[in-house]
């Protein structure tokens, strides 16, 4: 081979060695990458704009006010993180767990009781929330216009003042939710599941929420009027 071409080839190498060092880059202990371990790391106020973490256990970490826009989080272990005032805009949560925590039980040790995440005036705007878990999630305030949350389990979450503007709900689990005061203007909520829910809420031209059935299924219809 020629010694240009060698030269060449091994500048080239270099470039796309450090390239994936600089993509995995360490902040506060965290090494950036997916299926990732930064359980209880502090990442607050940082900037992680389209980060991808896709599959990593970071449950209990602060991400309180981090800028985390168009990041991948698919299918990472959030639980018991804090997300207030966290901007999740156009951010990937496909089948993320945001639900309570319960530690490891260990031989002949109780149960530690679960813990609900906070993820209090986190801004998920146009969030893929598909599939995920949000049990008991505390999502007041949280802006979620435009978000996507079908198939989602909002089980006994707070989504008080919420602004849930043109999301989609469609299939979504909100059995014992409570929505009071929540924005759910032209909201999808075909087929959700509002059993028991506390619902005071701002429903102008949202679809499939004109009649609840015995059962806390919609039927589809246009609920404006």
């Amino acid at each position: 081979m020629d010694r240009s071409v060698k030269v060449f080839c091994l500048s080239l190498l270099s470039i796309v060695l450090l390239a994936g060092s600089a993509q995995a880059r360490t902040v506060n202990g965290c090494e950036i990458k997916a299926k990732t371990s930064c359980a209880g790391k502090n990442l607050s106020g940082e900037d992680l704009r389209g980060i991808v973490l896709h599959h990593s256990v970071l449950h209990h970490i602060n991400l309180r006010n981090a800028d985390l826009r168009g990041s991948d989080l698919r299918y990472a272990d959030l639980r018991k993180a804090d997300l207030r005032g966290a901007d999740l805009r156009g951010a990937n949560l496909k089948g993320a767990k945001l639900h309570y925590y319960t530690k490891p039980k260990k031989k002949g040790a109780r149960q530690t009781p679960a813990c609900a995440p906070n993820c209090k005036v986190a801004n998920l705007n146009g969030a893929d929330l598909t599939s995920a878990n949000l049990t008991r999630a505390n999502l007041t305030r949280a802006d979620m216009t435009r978000a996507n949350l079908t198939g989602a389990n909002l089980t006994g979450a707070n989504l008080t003042n919420a602004w849930l503007i043109y999301a989609s709900l469609i299939r979504a689990n909100l059995t014992g939710a409570i929505v009071n005061n929540a924005l759910l203007i032209g909201a999808n909520l075909t087929g959700a599941n509002l059993t028991n829910v506390y619902l005071i809420a701002d429903l102008s031209g949202a679809t499939g929420c004109s009649t609840v059935t015995p059962s806390g299924y919609l039927n589809g219809e246009d609920c404006a009027n």
